[in-house]
């Protein structure tokens, strides 16, 4: 009869530590989850900032850009007219043409070394992938 008694003790006994175990588990679960969370949400708050500098610097350059180009330009063309005549322009065009395209590979070059991205949130996700799995 004592083996009886004890048999279900024993089962009741395990079952409360199964079920703390589950809590302690979830609990971990959340608090990592929340971690994340709030670690990816510095993270987009930085690039959103920097999101945002770059199209204002991009915004106040171009806009430089125009007005110097189009002063530069005419006093260009007016001092060559006489020499050159309508060629002037098309050097002029060629030229714009040419900077167009550097500004454009520059850009890119920035965007290409991952100034938006957020590296330790995916670093970290990874991370807890694998050790999940």
């Amino acid at each position: 009869m004592d083996s009886q008694s004890s048999g279900p003790g024993q089962a009741g006994a395990a079952q409360p530590g199964l079920v703390a175990g589950l809590g302690g588990m979830a609990k971990n679960a959340l608090a990592l989850l929340i971690s994340r969370v709030e670690l990816a949400a510095c993270e987009l708050g930085e690039a959103r900032d920097n999101l945002a500098r770059l199209l204002l610097v991009g915004a106040l350059g171009v806009l430089a850009l125009w007005l110097g180009a189009a002063c530069w330009t005419a006093l260009i063309v007016v001092l060559a007219w006489d020499a050159l005549g309508w060629k002037i322009l098309l050097l002029v065009a060629a030229f714009y043409t040419l900077l167009a395209l550097a500004i454009l590979r520059h850009a890119r070059s920035m965007l290409e070394r991952d100034k938006l991205s957020m590296p330790a949130t995916l670093a970290e996700l990874r991370g807890d992938r694998d050790a999940l799995l």
